[in-house]
């Protein structure tokens, strides 16, 4: 991030057309955010409940509007690829964009229940296709020194997207006695969703790796000028995507003919769940699976999407009152996932994890214990400010720690051969324990105001022992030196061996607080990052 704002700033002119592509193509992070931050608020909204809950919407009711659009949208993620490899990146996106509109304008103007079902469901078909393809295009077209940065846009947009999302609801909460106070904002959703489309479409070119894959060189050798990327880093995108290509065919004959080239990678693509469950790499398999459904498990989305549900059981009963809270808490969010991202290449994945664990544990276990023995109190006491004080910093420390290292750990840990696969595994297990949240957590707090903090404070502490036990720590690491942690059951850390597996952890605190505490300003060993974040071309 620092070096691309040096780069700006020597220019001082506009930034290259790129970074202005890339940054358009990433706005399909802040369609997701948007939602994630509308559809909690508009569910606990009176007007939402007059209109299509008979004045009240039971707790398995508001599960399902919630969750509804997390298994489309997964499902369709497994075709994401196929259809952006056939018809282009833009293409792909585009068409999620069109369908994702035309699902938020189906919720916009629901009359019941069903219509507003389909409409979440169609909303999840496109947010399935247009959110893998923007992640490959980005780092198809970036340059290397820039790709992780450019990266990153999308989440930062997503958490900007949460925010927005909470504080328009605040905005229209505000038009009692009409619909409208809940149409609103899915009609800014089908708005914007349809721009984007429209938008890709017109000012966005297509991959140059994707056309030189299709024959088209001479057209990509064009793109690459419009897209303002020197011949130079252009070659070095091309090795690199080369290289990964390579890697993943690695297993095809050393001579096919054309015609049965098609089969063939049909039948190694078979294949490929079976070869990550073999002996040698199906611990890292089983972890990366592992560590991507606990990080759902943390209660994260449960805070993101009833944000408003737990701040009125904090006592914050009136609506404007609860929007206002969980607009805070997005806006905040947001402002720390910047310096989350400059310092995440300094303290370590294993680092962030397990000591941001431990104060994520603390806070759900301490809210949990303040309403077990039931001292909170409605609208009255210090414990409920606590308990407000509490989900603010569980969802501050989130960002900075765990949505920043905990999907790029668990993609780190698999060797070369797998990790298309592997990956692809632990994000369906993300997409499924996502849905599991958003449809338990207010079934949870209908039955139990304390039960489902534990819960989620105890899935916490076990993510926590399993990564100090088991996962080594892999910032600076070469890939050769992930492989040889794993094969002889010991830990790499700080230029040590620790062949019982366990390091100390006041190692990590100590590491985590030297970097806050120098501003980031120390220098630490970076990985082989261009084979990382070649890892999601696949």
């Amino acid at each position: 991030m620092i070096s691309l704002l040096t780069t700006l700033l020597k220019r001082r002119r506009r930034p290259p057309p790129y970074i202005l592509c890339t940054t358009l193509i990433s706005v399909g992070g802040l369609l997701f955010g948007l939602d994630t931050g509308c559809i909690g608020p508009i569910t606990t909204m009176p007007q939402f409940q007059d209109s299509l809950g008979g004045g009240d919407l039971s707790a398995t009711v508001h599960g399902l509007i919630v969750s509804s659009i997390l298994i489309p949208a997964a499902i369709a993620s497994f075709f994401a690829g196929p259809l952006a490899d056939r018809l282009g990146r833009r293409k792909g996106v585009s068409i999620g964009g069109v369908i994702f509109a035309l699902g938020a304008a189906l919720e916009a103007g629901s009359t019941d229940l069903a219509m507003l079902f389909v409409g979440r469901v169609l909303a999840g078909v496109g947010e399935g296709l247009f959110l893998s393809p923007v992640l490959v295009y980005v780092c198809e077209v970036a340059p290397p020194r820039e790709r992780g940065v450019l990266a990153n846009v999308s989440q930062l947009l997503t958490t900007a997207g949460i925010c927005g999302g909470y504080f328009v609801c605040y905005g229209t909460v505000r038009l009692s006695g009409s619909s409208f106070g809940w149409r609103v904002p899915f009609v800014l959703q089908s708005a914007i969703a349809l721009a984007y489309a429209v938008a890709v479409m017109a000012c966005v070119p297509e991959s140059p790796r994707w056309l030189e894959m299709k024959g088209r060189r001479a057209e990509a050798k064009t793109t690459w000028e419009v897209l303002g990327v020197s011949a130079a880093e252009a070659e070095k995108v091309d090795e690199q995507a080369a290289a990964e290509t390579q890697a993943s065919s690695s297993t095809l004959p050393p001579s096919l003919d054309r015609s049965d080239l098609e089969g063939t990678v049909a039948k190694t693509k078979a294949h490929a769940l079976l070869r990550v469950f073999r002996k040698d790499v199906r611990t890292r398999t089983l972890l990366g699976v592992f560590m991507s459904g606990f990080q759902q498990l943390s209660g994260i989305d449960g805070v993101l999407f009833y944000a408003p549900l737990l701040f009125a059981r904090a006592g914050l009963t009136s609506s404007e009152a609860s929007f206002l809270a969980s607009g805070v808490s997005g806006l905040l969010m947001m402002v720390v996932t910047v310096p989350a991202f400059l310092l995440a290449d300094r303290w370590g994945r294993r680092t962030s994890t397990i000591v941001g664990g431990l104060v994520l544990a603390a806070c759900m276990l301490i809210i949990g214990s303040l309403y077990a023995s039931n001292s909170v109190y409605g609208d009255r006491g210090a414990a409920r400010w606590v308990v407000i004080v509490l989900i603010y910093i569980f969802a501050l420390v989130y960002c900075m720690t765990w949505a920043v290292g905990v999907r790029v750990h668990a993609s780190e840990i698999q060797p070369r051969r797998t990790k298309a696969t592997a990956t692809g595994l632990a994000q369906t297990s993300n997409w499924t324990m996502n849905w599991i949240v958003a449809f338990t957590t207010p079934i949870f707090l209908a039955k139990s105001s304390f039960g489902v903090y534990f819960l989620f404070g105890g899935c916490i502490l076990l993510m926590v022992a399993v990564c100090a036990a088991m996962v080594p720590e892999t910032m600076g690491r070469s890939l050769e030196e992930i492989d040889e942690a794993f094969d002889h059951h010991h830990h790499h850390r700080d230029g040590h061996v620790h062949p019982h597996g366990v390091p100390s952890l006041v190692g990590d605190v100590g590491r985590l607080w030297t970097t806050w505490s120098s501003g980031g300003r120390k220098n630490a060993p970076r990985m082989e990052q261009e084979e990382i974040e070649l890892s999601v071309l696949s």
